[in-house]
């Protein structure tokens, strides 16, 4: 593409991958015993987050009677208010996982992060692992204009704790929370603790067909190139190639062709020589 001369084009990078240009975003139907048929396509400019399209997609998807039950999603695309609103406005389980809390506290085995400290929504304040009351509990709202509260320790109190250490690394401020409002913060606390079991990961294990839709979208329809300037001619080319996949593979449904095993690489195979099979 030659996207000097597309205005709506954007930079954008995931990962080690660098691009300008668009992103496109499929939902497909996953359910047991029927073909993979893609639904719905979203295309945005490279530059808009994945988290951000989730309830355009969740409204296509009404609109077109084709909510799912539960909605299988990479980790890019949550967030609590996610979690909270998909169940809330169109009755949608969004299955994946959330970021782990990303503070120092919850990177060290011994330090206390926030899930070590118990709040009482009710009565507004948190006690900390050595059962000390928080003193302060403020609802305000954060630079991007959520809701948050924000909760503080006496200062006297957490400069004389025996564990301060493991607590907090400021010198001469006592330890504070900031915490969702109570729906969010008990949505995302609980799914950080799900996403660790086996059965989750088990259960997650069902979108990785997702990419290969993509690596088929890529390998059959040059999927990651667009034909077109701008951002309406780029998604009807990404509608096309979601409709010429689906007749692939309704094709492959009706004549019994079973779904492809995921692909070892070479380099794989040599270093895990167990998972070639001889015949």
């Amino acid at each position: 593409m030659h996207w000097a001369y597309d205005l709506e084009a954007r930079y954008s990078n995931k990962r080690s991958t660098d691009w300008v240009g668009y992103k496109a975003h499929i939902t497909e139907v996953c359910d047991e015993g029927s073909p993979r048929l893609i639904t719905h396509v979203h295309t945005t400019n490279g530059a808009v987050p994945d988290d951000q399209v989730m309830p355009s997609i969740h409204h296509s998807l009404e609109e077109k009677a084709l909510l799912p039950k539960e909605h299988f999603m990479d980790g890019g695309y949550l967030s609590a208010e996610h979690l909270v609103n998909s169940k809330v406005r169109y009755d949608v389980d969004v299955v994946g996982p959330v970021r782990g809390d990303r503070s120092w506290q919850a990177k060290e085995d011994a330090a206390y992060d926030g899930s070590c400290f118990r709040i009482n929504w009710k009565q507004k304040f948190a006690t900390c692992p050595q059962g000390h009351r928080s003193t302060k509990w403020h609802c305000t709202h954060d630079i991007q204009g959520r809701a948050i509260v924000k909760v503080r320790f006496l200062g006297k109190t957490c400069r004389a704790c025996s564990v301060r250490s493991l607590c907090t690394r400021s010198k001469a401020q006592p330890r504070e929370l900031t915490l969702r409002p109570r729906s969010l913060f008990t949505a995302l606390n609980e799914r950080r603790q799900v996403q660790k079991t086996k059965a989750f990961l088990k259960r997650y294990g069902l979108r990785a067909g997702i990419e290969s839709t993509h690596s088929q979208g890529v390998r059959r329809s040059g999927l990651r190139r667009t034909r077109y300037v701008g951002l309406t001619k780029t998604h009807l080319q990404h509608v096309f190639i979601a409709i010429a996949l689906n007749i692939v593979r309704v094709n492959a449904w009706l004549n019994g062709v079973p779904l492809a095993k995921t692909r070892i690489s070479r380099f794989r195979r040599v270093l895990r020589p167990q998972l070639v099979s001889t015949s």
